[in-house]
């Protein structure tokens, strides 16, 4: 005859059955957790720890354990662990302290001729210098541990994060301008609608320099099904130069208006301006967004602006700011699409690419539109 309980079943809220029922029915919460969750609702039902055991395939003691754990501490200490002693810790506070110093340091800074700290670097470092330092329990530090230092302090001194310093200090006056201006065409673009009618046009002008022609030295092998799933193509590769692309997006109808040559110097650009004037009628302003590139605030370009008064206006973005130009989306395009992996036989080809992929882009013009921060403007 087996013995009564003396414990009186458990008692659970409706909010804790439910959660026992959760993790006892899920498939990916841990094994020891939903066993602790069956142990727990099976006891609360009433069955003996003897039946709930056996029911599981686990020992009685395990079952005991897992309710005196949930009678003394709660369902959360029931359903995990609880704090164990274990080995006693080997380094002190002040010595992981002193290895995360070391970490933010520069090897170089150091007297080595390294400028970023390998893992191999930095252990043979601290084993060197940390008797000196007044931690000798170091000498035994593990690349596996040195390895965890750095995690609990976020470091990885092995790598480079950059980032561009903010050096324009009108960087946001410079920025709400060309806002403004991308504020003025959607306006225009709603009173368009209604009949309005345009008097200035906006072109996001930039140039994409150093785009290379480049030959390959073999033909390429195209796919064949069953043998290879991809174009083969021989990994040498003859330069042929490179070319530079001068081009405006008219932020109105979406078209680019384009040019390309062999360099972007004064004279490039002066002769890109001669093509947007000849390309719009004589009284519409023409107004760029453009960055301060030495081309377009040249002696000469100033020269040119001053026989075509009113013709031409500039907006500058500031510096390092080509992400408010909404060109360098279409040239961020044409880098992913068009000028990905290409390869021609000669130079004038890759011109005749160039102009061929803008005429297959004016057939089908999207027109962009700013969105970020556009609600923190206001035109007055």
């Amino acid at each position: 005859m087996p013995f009564p309980k003396r414990r009186s079943p458990l008692q659970f809220s409706e909010q804790d059955l439910l959660n026992l029922e959760s993790i006892r029915k899920s498939r990916t919460e841990e094994k020891r957790r939903t066993l602790r969750a069956a142990f727990l609702l099976d006891s609360g039902a009433g069955q003996s720890d003897g039946a709930i055991a056996r029911h599981h395939h686990v020992s009685r003691s395990t079952v005991v354990g897992c309710i005196q754990k949930f009678l003394q501490f709660g369902l959360e200490a029931a359903l995990g662990e609880l704090p164990r002693s274990g080995k006693p810790r080997q380094l002190p506070d002040d010595a992981i302290v002193w290895v995360q110093h070391c970490a933010c340091q520069k090897p170089k800074e150091l007297g080595y001729s390294y400028e970023l700290w390998t893992y191999r670097l930095l252990l043979a470092h601290i084993r060197r210098r940390c008797v000196a330092a007044g931690y000798p329990a170091l000498l035994k530090l593990s690349r596996s541990k040195l390895h965890k230092i750095l995690r609990q302090g976020e470091l990885r001194p092995h790598q480079i994060r950059y980032y561009v310093e903010k050096r324009d200090p009108d960087f946001e006056l410079k920025m709400a301008n060309v806002l403004h201006v991308y504020k003025e065409i959607i306006n225009e673009y709603q009173r368009g609608k209604t009949g309005g009618q345009l008097r200035t046009v906006t072109i996001s002008y930039d140039e994409k320099p150093g785009i290379q022609a480049l030959a390959t030295t073999t033909p390429d092998r195209t796919p064949v099904v069953g043998t290879h799933p991809s174009h083969l193509r021989d990994y040498e590769y003859v330069r042929l130069g490179t070319v530079s692309l001068l081009a405006g997006l008219d932020l109105h109808s979406g078209r680019v208006i384009e040019t390309v040559s062999d360099t972007h110097k004064s004279a490039d650009f002066i002769a890109f301006l001669k093509q947007l004037d000849s390309a719009y009628p004589e009284h519409h302003q023409i107004r760029l967004i453009l960055d301060n590139h030495s081309a377009h605030i040249s002696k000469e370009t100033r020269s040119y602006l001053q026989t075509m008064p009113q013709r031409f206006v500039f907006v500058f973005t500031p510096t390092h700011g080509s992400w408010l130009n909404l060109i360098e989306n279409q040239f961020s395009k044409m880098t992913r699409t068009m000028l990905r992996g290409i390869r021609v036989a000669s130079k004038q080809e890759l011109i005749d690419r160039i102009h061929q992929y803008f005429e297959e882009i004016n057939a089908a013009p999207v027109v962009f539109r700013w969105k970020y921060k556009m609600d923190e403007i206001i035109i007055v």
